[in-house]
């Protein structure tokens, strides 16, 4: 419950990020360079006089941005094909699988790293790459629960009644994996913010003067001894993040398996 209300929280504020962000996070003061937390600058300012609270708010859209949609890229990719190795088996789940391990067989930010290279820095291209990257996680994920559930009793009764095998995977399989899926996207949220901020603090995300956590760490590194404020703020809002959607994961696959109860 406690990782769920963070997320509220930052779901809240990048959605009211206009009204709540105090300065125009792109608007630059050459006579406010670098000033340390005050009144008027609540989390200080950056090298070139922009407010870190307002850059910091914007940057909660982009994060959770990169986190929902690769995942959803991720979803969209993985389900029906670990649906269809899963339930099809044979050559067609020997083919499938061998891929996936290929893609699994290199770190995901690796991957991630690599893909948005060839594709070029840009958001767009960062969430694209993440989802990818992540897409042979929701396949191996998918395809284990099929195996388990298109055995049941329920299944075969389905297939005893006539009922044609596309039917018996949409209506009568599918509908038992989503709860284990859900657990996994939330986590793999969690895995996103992190890859997006890593691929923005390398330069191949988000680019300047458009705020992110992960290229206003970028910026902060050659700062840490003038204005160490300038790191400590986006870093610790990655870490309260992240940490927020692995502790809404845990609870929501205590509260979706019924084993666990």
């Amino acid at each position: 419950m406690v990782g769920l209300g963070v997320v509220v929280f930052f779901v809240l504020l990048a959605l009211l990020a206009p009204w709540l962000s105090p300065y125009d996070p792109i608007a630059t003061s050459w006579g406010s360079i670098r000033k340390p937390p005050s009144a008027a600058h609540w989390f200080g300012t950056d090298e070139i006089g922009r407010d870190v609270l307002s850059r910091v708010i914007w940057g909660t859209r982009v994060s959770l941005a990169a986190g929902l949609v690769s995942v959803s890229i991720s979803i969209a990719i993985g389900v029906p094909i670990g649906l269809a190795a899963g339930f099809i088996g044979g050559f067609t789940d020997g083919l499938i699988s061998r891929i996936t391990d290929a893609f699994l067989a290199c770190p995901f930010l690796i991957l991630a790293i690599a893909l948005a290279a060839f594709l070029g820095p840009s958001l767009t291209n960062a969430m694209i790459a993440i989802g990818i990257s992540a897409t042979p996680i929701f396949v191996r994920l998918t395809r284990a629960q099929v195996i388990n559930i298109k055995v049941e009793d329920y299944v075969e009764a389905a297939r005893a009644l006539g009922n044609p095998p596309w039917r018996i995977a949409v209506r009568h399989v599918l509908p038992n994996v989503i709860a284990p899926l859900i657990v996994q996207s939330t986590l793999a949220i969690a895995a996103a913010i992190i890859a997006e901020a890593s691929l923005s603090f390398l330069g191949l995300g988000q680019q300047p003067p458009a705020p992110s956590w992960g290229s206003m760490l970028n910026t902060a590194k050659n700062y840490m001894d003038q204005a160490p404020w300038m790191a400590i703020w986006p870093g610790l809002a990655i870490f309260v993040l992240v940490l927020a959607f692995n502790l809404l994961g845990d609870g929501l696959r205590d509260a979706l398996d019924p084993r666990r109860r």
